[in-house]
């Protein structure tokens, strides 16, 4: 379910506007920052479509009545017309992860993801080794597909299963029941030496014990990678417009708490605020994500985030599929871009890199946004006066900044002491 954070002030995905100027000149004119290196870069890739809607969805995705194969084919040829518009933006540049996100990518045929995945190694360096997840759904679940996909080329499998109850997946609005789940988990297991299932906590009306349940049948299946989201209310979803009874903070903290216990007694360590993994499992892509590196992002509504030697630019790709197919089959993909001012660069970097639990290097703050220190040492102090950021290592070129137990707890609170005003 993770996805790169959009900008803090994006623009409207589908709004009528010129076409953005993507020559490379035109971002490597004279500017106000100053990145010492381009960051790692990583391709995100959006398949918008999913059986059906969640009702707690805010992502871009759409239902299944048109995706045929001659859409997944027409599809594909917009994503590598995209990818093809994008290159001379990162001309040199080795592709670290790819992560193939959703929607529900799994509804595509594993030969139609050969296919695309091809389609990116003819056209982008990949680092040795490149992770390449592609999230999954039980309900697209088939026996053999899920090692089509490894077959592919895909590394890494994300399983979205968010509860293992019938009842719960009956409230959440998902289309696969509890046995689909623990079969499409079990072929994911042994299909891929490495993936993920993602499980969803504080859920209408759930308790502790049937948390603890849930986890029993989570960690049965001894998973390397878990991610574990609070249920949470978005804008223009229905659960927003019908929103369900949720556990209060205090029993969904004694939740977490119960999650954080359980993990760790199986193996795995929390590295960031949702994700627990064990050794040499961790998700590179959504580490580069968190470090404040680099993405392409390609697909419907694709967010991307590309450096150069004095800014940083987000773009923003169509959003409607049927409108995307047409404007990236015509060179136009982009709907819209801007480079984030240099006051909220900061805030944009804090709420990336302090999701890490055990923090960063504080040199990382000007390489990736291309300021000097000093534009955060006035909010770093506040940080540490109230107990929610501590430094390791402070005077030595290995000086580290970690959130305190606190500080993890209450990020918002951490993070909100970035927004800087505008000058």
């Amino acid at each position: 379910m993770t996805r790169p954070l959009p900008p803090v002030r994006p623009a409207a995905a589908d709004a009528a506007a010129p076409a953005p100027d993507l020559s490379p000149g035109h971002f490597l004119r004279p500017g106000t920052l100053r990145l010492p290196a381009p960051p790692p870069l990583a391709l995100y890739v959006h398949l918008p479509w999913c059986l059906k809607k969640c009702p707690y969805c805010d992502f871009n995705s759409h239902g299944t009545a048109q995706l045929d194969a001659a859409t997944q084919g027409r599809y594909v040829e917009a994503l590598v017309a995209d990818l093809e518009a994008s290159l001379p933006l990162v001309w040199g540049r080795r592709i670290a992860s790819v992560f193939l996100g959703g929607g529900t990518p799994s509804l595509f045929e594993p030969a139609t993801i050969d296919r695309l995945l091809g389609a990116v190694r003819a056209r982008l360096p990949l680092e040795p080794g490149c992770e390449v997840t592609l999230e999954a759904n039980p309900g697209t679940f088939e026996r053999e597909r899920f090692r089509a996909f490894r077959d592919a080329g895909v590394t890494r499998l994300s399983v979205g299963v968010q509860s293992f109850d019938d009842a719960a997946l009956a409230r959440l609005g998902r289309v696969h029941d509890a046995a689909q789940a623990r079969a499409a988990v079990a072929e994911a297991a042994e299909a891929f030496d490495t993936w993920n299932l993602d499980l969803m906590y504080a859920l209408p009306g759930q308790t502790p014990a049937q948390l603890a349940a849930e986890l029993d049948a989570a960690l049965s299946f001894a998973p390397p990678h878990l991610s574990i989201y609070h249920l949470t209310i978005e804008p223009n979803t229905l659960f927003a417009v019908q929103p369900p009874e949720l556990p209060d903070d205090d029993l969904a903290s004694e939740m977490l708490d119960l999650i954080d216990e359980r993990t760790a007694a199986a193996g795995l360590a929390r590295y960031e605020v949702s994700a627990f993994a064990r050794e040499g499992h961790r998700c590179a892509h959504n580490l580069n994500y968190w470090s404040f590196g680099d993405y392409l992002g390609i697909g419907a509504g694709a967010h991307g985030k590309l450096s150069f030697p004095e800014r940083v630019l987000r773009q923003v790709r169509w959003r409607d599929p049927a409108t995307y197919m047409a404007r990236a089959l015509e060179g136009r993909a982009v709907s819209n871009q801007h480079e984030p001012a240099r006051a909220e660069l900061p805030l944009e970097f804090m709420m990336n890199a302090l999701r890490l639990k055990d923090g960063f290097p504080l040199r990382l703050f000007t390489e990736r946004t291309g300021l000097p220190l000093s534009a955060v040492l006035r909010p770093l102090q506040r940080a540490r006066e109230r107990g929610l950021l501590q430094v390791r290592g402070e005077g030595t070129a290995d000086e580290w900044l970690q959130p305190t137990a606190r500080g993890f707890d209450f990020l918002s609170d951490l993070t909100a002491l970035f927004v800087l005003p505008a000058r």
